[in-house]
């Protein structure tokens, strides 16, 4: 049986939830909800691990702060002996707008700490993947406080809804890999 990894990306702590920049444990969250799991405390990360369509899924929430994401990804690689091609990290991305995911097999961490953090522990940029916009709708110099900082009650409704397809695309990428995945979500405009 196939075993996939799929890690969202957050700071643990309630002064983080429900911010931009912890969109990955919001995907992850509503990913385990939609499959009927839960999530238990165990090693470096809040764990899921569950079996769908014929595949073992370990759903990973480091706890690690952003800043040390590789660390906990790493440590459920080696311990369920999953390959970093069936890995796919769930983060927040400025550089794209609020109505866009993107799926990616590899690429630069773009200033992302979390993705620098698993570079570094991995040694590779070579792992899938899904990017959600958060937008850029900030002045200059007010990134972290716009990354930090909530959804307003006018962007929740939008980003609700992308967070159910986003759940779609990691399903897409488990059944049939990350270029069909690209190919269905890449292009679209996921908006209400």
């Amino acid at each position: 049986m196939s075993k996939f990894l799929i890690a969202g990306l957050g700071n643990i702590g309630a002064e983080y939830s429900g911010t931009r920049h912890n969109i990955g444990f919001d995907i992850a969250d509503a990913l385990v909800t939609k499959h009927g799991a839960s999530f238990r405390s165990d090693r470096l990360a809040d764990v899921a691990e569950y079996k769908w369509r014929g595949k073992m899924l370990w759903v990973i929430k480091p706890t690690t702060y952003m800043n040390l994401s590789g660390k906990a990804i790493r440590y459920w690689m080696d311990k369920e002996k999953i390959g970093i091609d069936n890995m796919l990290v769930l983060l927040d991305d400025l550089a794209l707008p609020m109505n866009k995911i993107r799926i990616r097999p590899a690429g630069s961490d773009a200033g992302h700490n979390g993705l620098t953090s698993i570079q570094e522990t991995l040694d590779t940029d070579k792992y899938a993947r899904l990017r959600f916009g958060v937008g850029n709708n900030f002045p200059k110099g007010g990134q972290v406080e716009y990354v930090l900082g909530k959804w307003t009650s006018e962007e929740l409704p939008q980003i609700r809804f992308k967070i159910e397809k986003s759940v779609l695309a990691v399903e897409n990428f488990i059944v049939q890999g990350v270029s069909q995945a690209m190919n269905q979500w890449n292009n679209l405009e996921i908006s209400l």
